[in-house]
């Protein structure tokens, strides 16, 4: 399919894009092995990305009036950087792949952390996952293997906190 993809179109969310940006994100979920890991709503995004007080930014990449990717990203904070953008996904439908659709999310995400002048763009990726992993680097970018993750589930945080 992706050498038929004549044009793109790559533009900042609205809440209109909300329920496919939704079915972007089980398909990411069910790619990554953790499709019963999602419990956020199309509301709960909509209300987190353009509510009275969202968090979160949005790109998505439109074909033919389809949205076929998306990039979901925000604003955190470095105390050795300052402010810094996390893109917290990048997805593009399988069908969409290898057309430069995932590439000029990434580049739009980077240029605006650079617009507005941010310490530094980060992004996770999964060890196992070899094509993100092989996009990443040939865009130049920088894979740190020494961070590791830690989180608390929002199952996890009543116990945790019980044990105080």
């Amino acid at each position: 399919m992706s050498n038929e993809i004549k044009s793109y179109l790559i533009r900042p969310g609205t809440p209109a894009d909300i329920p496919a940006v939704h079915r972007l994100i089980v398909e990411l979920a069910i790619y990554e092995r953790a499709e019963h890991e999602v419990t956020n709503s199309e509301a709960q995004l909509k209300e987190d990305g353009f509510g009275a007080h969202s968090i979160y930014e949005l790109f998505v990449a439109e074909v033919e009036g389809k949205i076929v990717g998306m990039a979901l990203w925000y604003v955190k904070y470095s105390t050795w950087k300052g402010k810094c953008g996390f893109l917290e996904d990048l997805v593009v439908e399988e069908s969409h792949r290898g057309a430069g659709i995932g590439r000029a999310l990434f580049v739009e995400v980077a240029a605006e952390c650079a617009r507005r002048n941010y310490g530094r763009m980060e992004w996770q990726v999964l060890d196992w996952n070899e094509p993100a992993i092989g996009f990443y680097r040939q865009l130049g970018a920088e894979l740190d293997p020494e961070w590791l993750n830690g989180k608390l589930t929002r199952e996890q945080l009543p116990a945790f906190l019980s044990k105080k």
